[in-house]
């Protein structure tokens, strides 16, 4: 069996694929469409196709996986801007998942050029021409983040794309986002399909501003971040309060290396002592008022699969 035969592709409601991880228990992407969460999740709210016409784009793929979130990037840049360079760092542990992307062709929505690229991407870990200067890192993200601080590399776009926080809490923890942070250009942003409480408030506690992105097929938005205010798309009243409750405990892993299980061990117990609100209180008060006959026409509704 080869390494693209490990993964199954499963459609999504928007024609494109995506695969399954058993280790995770977790699809890569909504099945509400892979492809429209790779731009609308991702590409369009750190701005990419504003970005392009200054000539040089930097990007940081946390978890680049199947490679959708920067073929979609690739894509946008290139086509405001055809000569516009890249200079692009991609992070992932299973080099099985890019290469099993190529073998089942699920590229293929974007063209010869940018399958091409990524071909080569997740053959060779490195592509050095006139218009991309691109190194794919693997192994655990705690680590391999390192390699990109080390080259003083200051991200336009950083795209954090792990499983969620109850499957991979490690690369959702407060000294992580740090880590993260420090590779952000300080006009750059970083984007994420998460909308949980506890990523919500390890961004701010890492000195980043915050915004909501619109939902992809779900009433669930994703999160903006900035080290400057995110004007056009700030939270919701229900958005900050959730910031009040339990369910905005962080997750912390102050060496880098703990294993998930203690990671989660360490939360609840800090959520178990701590003064804030129950969660399940904030979503019951939040599902009276959004059936109340003066409730907000646009409330968000439920604002992640995820509020414990």
């Amino acid at each position: 069996m080869t390494d693209g035969d490990r993964f199954t592709p499963q459609l999504t409601a928007d024609g494109s694929f995506t695969f399954f991880s058993p280790e995770f228990g977790e699809s890569f992407h909504s099945h509400f469409g892979a492809r429209q969460e790779a731009q609308s999740k991702f590409v369009e709210p750190t701005q990419l196709a504003l970005k392009a016409r200054s000539g040089i784009v930097r990007i940081l793929d946390v978890c680049y996986g199947l490679g959708y979130n920067s073929a979609a990037a690739f894509a946008t840049i290139w086509a405001v801007n055809a000569d516009c360079r890249i200079e692009w760092f991609g992070l992932e542990s299973d080099r099985r998942v890019p290469e099993g992307a190529i073998a089942h062709h699920l590229l293929d929505p974007w063209g010869s050029a940018i399958v091409e690229t990524l071909s080569q991407l997740a053959r060779d870990r490195e592509i050095h021409t006139d218009r991309l200067d691109a190194r794919l890192l693997l192994g655990d993200a705690r680590q391999t983040v390192n390699t990109v601080i080390g080259a003083n590399f200051q991200a336009d776009a950083i795209f954090l794309d792990p499983f969620s926080p109850p499957q991979c809490p490690q690369l959702w923890t407060v000294e992580f986002l740090h880590l993260l942070s420090r590779c952000l250009h300080p006009h750059g942003r970083l984007a994420t399909y998460s909308c949980a409480a506890a990523v919500r408030a390890a961004l701010i506690a890492v000195g980043l501003s915050i915004g909501s992105t619109p939902p992809v097929g779900r009433k669930a938005p994703g999160t903006v971040a900035s080290f400057s205010a995110i004007a056009e798309s700030p939270l919701s009243p229900q958005e900050r309060e959730h910031l009040q409750t339990r369910a905005a405990i962080p997750y912390r892993d102050r060496q880098l290396q703990d294993p998930a299980s203690e990671i989660i061990r360490r939360r609840q117990l800090e959520q178990q002592t701590c003064q804030l609100e129950p969660t399940s209180r904030w979503k019951k008060r939040w599902m009276l008022a959004s059936t109340a006959p003066d409730s907000a026409p646009n409330s968000p509704g439920k604002l992640d699969e995820n509020l414990a």
